[in-house]
């Protein structure tokens, strides 16, 4: 069964997937990006060979999304696999369900500084760019048509949508569901990070120890995530200079025109408030 680790793009899923990596893959809990990798994405084209002749064509991929799950589960294991895609039924093929998924954890970060992280990642040339971005319902990751945005590790359509819609497609959809603010693990990470270790712990029927998840909490801090980084230990940076860019330290209010602000605001404000960002 699947566990999801699912977010918007640039909302912290890199983050948890570390910690989550340091914990359940390495021997003390210390993170050095080695063992990132056994936290697959979620579509690749591994997962739909032999399923599919043309892994560019978004309705063959959305026929075998299922059957895709299927094969991942058939060892009857528990694994966890990363994603952007929304929770999505198109011409009747549901994303994913509860006969795949045994629970998700979801990491939604204020819209405003996605919007400043988004701009970074795919380089954008302007905020009006990325503001359009984050709005749009109809945006697909990993398609050449949208050569811009592909993602060239996935090469695979990833519906992201817009971050309003992406949010509430995965809010309470799947039987076990814990939904982790970005700014919450910032502002507090040993809370919210032993918060998460629970509920996986719960799924997975399986304690952690204390330290192991001390190791982890520390070896995943931003700054030490920077540190590796620099080092050349991450390599799945966007078209911007650097993945692990600016995190606690990204100010919209300085940075967005007050337009822009305002217009997120009144687009995303029922979810904004819900989240405590208004």
């Amino acid at each position: 069964m699947i566990i999801w680790l699912a977010s918007y793009p640039k909302s912290g899923n890199t983050w948890v997937r570390a910690f989550l990596s340091s914990i359940l893959y390495t021997k003390q809990g210390i993170n050095d990006f080695s063992t990132l990798y056994k936290i697959q994405q979620f579509p690749r084209k591994e997962h739909f060979e032999n399923l599919v002749d043309n892994f560019q064509d978004p309705k063959k991929i959305c026929e075998n999304w299922k059957n895709a799950q299927d094969r991942i589960n058939l060892d009857n294991k528990i694994k966890l696999l990363k994603t952007h895609h929304v929770l999505c039924k198109i011409d009747n093929f549901e994303f994913t369900d509860n006969s795949n998924s045994l629970g998700v954890i979801y990491i939604v970060r204020d819209p405003r500084t996605v919007l400043l992280s988004i701009k970074h990642h795919f380089g954008m040339k302007d905020f009006d760019e990325s503001r359009n971005f984050i709005i749009n319902e109809n945006i697909w990751l990993g398609i050449n048509k949208s050569e811009k945005y592909k993602n060239r590790a996935n090469k695979v359509p990833t519906l992201i949508s817009s971050w309003r819609v992406n949010y509430l497609s995965w809010k309470n959809k799947i039987q076990n569901s814990l939904i982790v603010r970005y700014e919450d693990l910032l502002s507090n990470p040993q809370t919210e990070f032993f918060k998460i270790t629970k509920f996986m712990e719960k799924l997975m029927n399986r304690k952690f120890e204390e330290e192991k998840i001390n190791n982890a909490i520390k070896s995943t801090s931003f700054q030490a995530l920077q540190k590796l980084e620099e080092r050349g230990l991450f390599t799945e940076q966007g078209q911007g200079a650097k993945f692990f860019n600016s995190g606690p330290n990204s100010d919209w209010k300085s940075q967005l025109d007050k337009n822009i602000f305002d217009e997120i605001n009144l687009k995303f404000k029922n979810e904004m408030l819900e989240l405590g960002y208004l």
